[in-house]
């Protein structure tokens, strides 16, 4: 039995080189559409391969992680320079640059990325270096991968009830690159893990991952509220967005305090909602784009609700280990 799990595991680990590979020269190729062929490469990446990866979240964000380009480029250089895990002290402010980097980048798609492939290409140039550099002075991925990679938030929020079990490609055994909340190991304890304390009260509400989370929606609909333009148009965009974030921001302030919600009551529920939003506008988009007709649009959202619906029962029929003790929060 011990044999054939061994063998097992490492087929699985044959695998997960092959496919981390095969994402580095898609990747690669991408990057060179977005100079020769501009329109093919963009629509590629946000028609298809974008509204694929909030799927692959609820599923389990490790899929994506154990096969990310740039967690690859991470690995690769781990180490180089020096073999030091990220110091506790900064966890917080690198977690919170790469939220950071998240709200300026995708509201940029509507002036800039969308259309402007060189543009693209260079801002995933930019990444590409700085999770080599990062990986190359801490440990493992301690220094992109779980400190300021934009994903990351996202992949936190739906990962607190995977719908299957996958083990990290990356990380056979834990080397503590980071103190805590680490995804990869342990993805139903990450969000438990960087609340911390405030986790189990109301005081969630008020920390950098509580603000993000219950903004979140008003994020996702924010970009959908505005519209492709020119770079004159990012005030407007930023602005957009920040108001329906703000917006989202309030009413679940109110929503949580009011119906007296635990805190992994009320992110399930805002993931869920963020996600729904997500797919009720990029149906029709993809759709449209990929000329598959009005009835493919319903399809999409069908599927996505579906998936929501599973990925709800899972969770609100287990909740997250390191969430479980949280009953209803007192007033």
């Amino acid at each position: 039995m011990a044999r054939r799990q061994g063998t097992s595991a490492a087929l699985a680990g044959r695998l997960w080189r092959a496919a981390q590979l095969i994402g580095l020269v898609l990747t690669a190729a991408l990057i060179c559409g977005f100079f020769v062929a501009p329109e093919a490469a963009l629509s590629l990446l946000w028609d298809i391969a974008i509204p694929i990866l909030p799927a692959t979240f609820l599923i389990n964000p490790v899929i994506w992680r154990n096969v990310c380009p740039l967690g690859t480029l991470n690995m690769l250089a781990s180490g180089r320079l020096r073999d030091n895990p990220l110091p506790g002290r900064l966890l917080a402010g690198a977690n919170g640059a790469g939220i950071a980097l998240l709200l300026l980048m995708v509201p940029a798609r509507r002036f800039l990325f969308n259309t402007n492939g060189t543009a693209l290409a260079l801002a995933i140039l930019a990444v590409a270096a700085l999770a080599l550099s990062l990986g190359a002075l801490f440990r493992r991925k301690g220094g992109f991968c779980n400190a300021v990679c934009p994903v990351l938030p996202v992949e936190r929020l739906y990962g607190q009830s995977p719908l299957v079990k996958i083990g990290s490609a990356h990380c056979a055994d834990c080397s503590q690159c980071v103190p805590r909340a680490c995804i990869d190991v342990a993805p139903a304890k990450s969000v438990a893990q960087t609340l911390g304390r405030a986790g189990c009260s109301h005081a969630w509400l008020k920390t950098g991952y509580g603000v993000f989370a219950t903004s979140f929606p008003g994020f996702v609909l924010g970009y959908y509220l505005t519209t492709d333009g020119p770079p004159s148009g990012a005030g407007s965009v930023y602005l957009t967005v920040a108001a329906a974030m703000l917006a989202s921001h309030a009413a679940s302030q109110l929503l949580v305090r009011g119906l007296r919600l635990s805190a992994d009551t009320a992110l399930r529920l805002l993931g869920a909602l963020a996600i729904g939003l997500y797919y009720w506008f990029a149906g029709p988009v993809i759709a449209g784009h990929l000329a598959l007709g009005a009835g493919a649009a319903l399809v999409i959202r069908a599927a996505a609700f579906a998936l929501i619906a599973l990925w709800l029962w899972r969770a609100f029929g287990r909740p997250p280990a390191g969430l479980r003790r949280l009953g209803s929060i007192p007033r």
